[in-house]
C-alpha cells in the first residue's frame, strides 16, 4: 500500500517508517498515498487528517490530545474511514479488554499512567479511554524520564487488589497494530472508528 506517513522524523516515526517498508508498504507523499498514517503532535494532527481527507485518502491516527470527532463527520461526508487508536499496542488493548470484564465485579478502580517526561498530553489518551470504558474512574499521570508507556488499572476490594498492567518497553511495541490497522482500513465503516479493538476478533 502507498502510505504517508506523517510524523516519520519523531520517536514513533523512525521506528515505523523501516518497519513499513519491511512490511511490504511504500511510503509516498500526499498526493499518491492510498493511506495516510499520523504519529505527529496534538497542534498538527488535525490539520494532517483535514488534508488527507480533502485529498481522499483514509486515515490512521496515533496522535493524542486532540478532538477527532469533527473531523470524523467530515470522514463520513466524505466516505472514508478514519480510524484514531489511543494505543497500538496489542498488549494494551487487551488490558483494557480484561479491565471491562473486571470492573464488572471489581468496580472500585483506579489508573496509573506513565510516560516520558516529554509527552505533552496528560492523562494519556489510552488511560481516557480506558476510564471512559470504566465509567469515569481516577487517573493519575507520571511524566520522568527514561519511561517510554505504561499503565496499571488497580481494581480494589474487601481484602483484595486486583492489578492488570501493560508496559511498552520500546515503539517497537506499536508496529503490530499499525500494520493491522492498515491491513484492515478498507473494511471499516465511513466515518470515525476509535480504538483498534475494532479491528481484532
Amino acid at each position: 500500500m502507498k502510505v504517508v506517513l506523517n510524523g516519520r522524523g519523531g520517536k514513533v516515526g523512525t521506528v515505523l517508517a523501516p518497519a513499513l517498508e519491511r512490511a511490504g508498504h511504500e511510503l509516498v507523499e500526499l498526493e499518491q498515498a492510498e493511506a495516510m498514517v499520523d504519529f505527529t503532535a496534538p497542534d498538527a494532527v488535525e490539520a494532517n487528517v483535514r488534508a488527507a481527507l480533502e485529498t481522499g485518502v483514509p486515515c490512521v491516527v496515533g496522535t493524542s490530545g486532540w478532538d477527532p470527532a469533527p473531523l470524523g463527520a467530515q470522514a463520513a461526508e466524505r466516505g472514508l474511514a478514519l480510524l484514531v487508536v489511543p494505543n497500538f499496542a496489542l498488549g494494551a488493548v487487551l488490558m483494557m479488554r480484561l479491565a471491562a470484564e473486571a470492573v464488572r465485579y471489581l468496580p472500585r478502580a483506579e489508573i496509573v499512567e506513565l510516560h516520558g517526561e516529554a509527552k505533552r498530553d496528560a492523562p494519556s489518551g489510552t488511560a481516557k479511554a480506558t476510564a471512559e470504558a470504566l465509567g469515569g474512574v481516577p487517573v493519575h499521570s507520571v511524566r520522568l524520564p527514561g519511561l517510554i508507556a505504561h499503565q496499571e488499572i488497580l481494581f480494589g476490594g474487601d481484602g483484595q487488589l486486583l492489578t492488570i498492567r501493560h508496559d511498552a518497553f520500546s515503539r517497537e511495541a506499536y508496529v503490530p497494530g499499525v500494520l493491522l490497522a492498515l491491513d484492515r482500513l478498507g473494511t471499516l465503516p465511513p466515518c470515525l472508528t476509535l480504538g483498534l479493538d475494532a479491528l481484532l476478533d
